[in-house]
C-alpha cells in the first residue's frame, strides 16, 4: 500500500520509487493520473484498474497474481490508500486470502493538516469527507462538535463555503485551519476564527482548488 504525493511531485519517497520499481504489477484508482505519475519518473508497468467502484472485483484479480508469486503495489490518487480513498476492502481481502499486507508510508493531507494547526488538541479525529446533503451534514458536524476533540474534513471547491457556514453556525468562534491546495504551486493556509475564514471566502468571486479543514476541539 503505497502513499503518493498529494500535488507536489517532490513528496514522493524513495521507498515508494523502489516498490513501484520492483513490482510486477500496479493496481491503482485511476490508470491515467498512476500513468502520469510513473512517466515523471520514467517508469513502466502493467497497470490494474482499482477503484472504489470495482474494488472487490480487482482484489480478486490482484489475490490470482499473488497466488502466482507475483509482486502487486496499490496507489490510489493522491496521499495515503483508504484515507477517504480506496484500499480497504483490497487490504480485507488480500489479507483474508492469506497473503501480507506492507505500509509504504507517504503524503498524506491529514497528516499535513494536523502538523499545521498548532491548536495543541490532545487528540484528533479523521473524518474526511461529510455528506453533501445539508441537514445530514449539520448532524454529524453537532456530534463531532460534541466529542470536544480536534478533527479533520476534506471538501471541494464547491462545498467549502457551505461547510464553513454550517460550523458558523454551530459555533463561530471555534478556531480553524483551511488548506487548499496543498504542497502545490498555488497552495494557501488560511488560519483563524470560522467567521473569519468564512467571510475571507466568501469575498472571492471565484474559488478553485481542492480543501482540507482543520477544527479545534474548542473555541
Amino acid at each position: 500500500m503505497v502513499g503518493t504525493p498529494i500535488g507536489n511531485l517532490g513528496d514522493i519517497t524513495v521507498r515508494a520509487l523502489e516498490t513501484f520499481k520492483m513490482a510486477d504489477y500496479i493496481a491503482c484508482e485511476d490508470t491515467r493520473h498512476t500513468l502520469g505519475l510513473l512517466t515523471h519518473f520514467e517508469m513502466r508497468k502493467p497497470l490494474i484498474s482499482c477503484r472504489a467502484q470495482n474494488e472487490a472485483e480487482a482484489a480478486q484479480k490482484i489475490i490470482a497474481l499473488l497466488a502466482e508469486d507475483k509482486n502487486i503495489a496499490f496507489a490510489s490518487d493522491a496521499g495515503t490508500p483508504a484515507l477517504s480513498d480506496p484500499g480497504a476492502v483490497l487490504v480485507k481481502m488480500v489479507r483474508a486470502a492469506g497473503y501480507p499486507v506492507v505500509p509504504i508510508p507517504g503524503a498524506s493531507a491529514f497528516a499535513v493538516m494536523v502538523s499545521i494547526a498548532g491548536t495543541g488538541d490532545s487528540s484528533v479525529l479523521f473524518e474526511g469527507f461529510l455528506s453533501p446533503k445539508q441537514g445530514r451534514r449539520k448532524r454529524r458536524l453537532q456530534e463531532l462538535f460534541a466529542m470536544e476533540t480536534g478533527f479533520v474534513l476534506y471538501e471541494s471547491p464547491f462545498r467549502i463555503v457551505k461547510l464553513l457556514q454550517d460550523i458558523t453556525d454551530i459555533d463561530d468562534n471555534r478556531h480553524v485551519v483551511v488548506g487548499r491546495e496543498l504542497t502545490k504551486i498555488h497552495e494557501e493556509i488560511l488560519s483563524g476564527t470560522v467567521s473569519e475564514i468564512l467571510h475571507t471566502l466568501q469575498e472571492r468571486q471565484s474559488i478553485k482548488g481542492e480543501f482540507s479543514v482543520f477544527v479545534s476541539g474548542k473555541s
